[in-house]
């Protein structure tokens, strides 16, 4: 069982979340905090495996709460979940020991994605995120490759021959998702649609 707790003020984004997930057989939310003091007397209690963290939060920020927490759990998984797509915002709360972000525009299906991916101990970004520039801080000589792994096997399935339908249900994620990796592609590969994306798929091979 994925035990979950959220940091989050808005009540009917809490509310969402857990309609989503109390179908779900491996998911279960332990607890739900408005403020950082409230979310470490939770986790101390729980000890949930995954968090979703709201970065402006009263009392503790969610930056040093996720720091407090690692340092206390480390094998807590944290997922920062925020309206803020700024680079210092993500590359804080990495440092602080997240292992994902999601923007709370993003549909609720992908909320369900994120937790279920950082628990094979991957990081997961939003997809409408631009995550380039981690590149440039890091200061490994290795070439970073351009798409992300969840767009190369997309673009893999798509090379297939496959719908986004089709590639949701291969990968246990929503079409909307599927959507969203689809656009990130082509405006990262400079190119202008889908059968432009598909040509470019069958021409490089991509294959996992």
């Amino acid at each position: 069982m994925i035990t979950v707790a959220i940091a989050e003020d808005h009540q009917a984004l809490v509310d969402g979340i857990d309609l989503l997930l109390k179908y779900e057989e491996d998911v279960s939310i332990v607890g739900t905090a408005n403020d950082g003091e409230a979310l470490l007397d939770i986790v101390r209690l729980k000890q949930p495996k995954v968090i979703l963290m709201d970065i402006k939060m009263p009392k503790i920020d969610g930056i040093v709460a996720t720091r407090l927490i690692k340092k206390e759990f480390p094998h807590t998984k944290i997922i920062a979940f925020s309206m803020f797509d700024q680079e210092d915002a993500i590359s804080q709360m990495l440092k602080a020991g997240a292992t994902g972000y999601l923007l709370k525009n993003s549909p609720l299906e992908e909320v369900l994605h994120a937790i279920r991916h950082v628990m094979t101990g991957e990081t997961y970004f939003d997809s409408d995120i631009d995550v380039s520039f981690l590149t440039s801080e890091s200061t490994s000589s290795e070439k970073k490759p351009l798409l992300s792994k969840s767009e190369r096997e997309i673009l893999s399935l798509i090379g297939q021959g496959k719908t986004s339908s089709e590639i949701a249900a291969v990968r246990f994620t929503s079409v909307s998702t599927v959507e969203k990796h689809r656009k990130n592609m082509i405006r990262k590969l400079g190119i202008s649609g889908k059968g432009e994306l598909l040509r470019y798929a069958l021409e490089k091979k991509y294959d996992f």
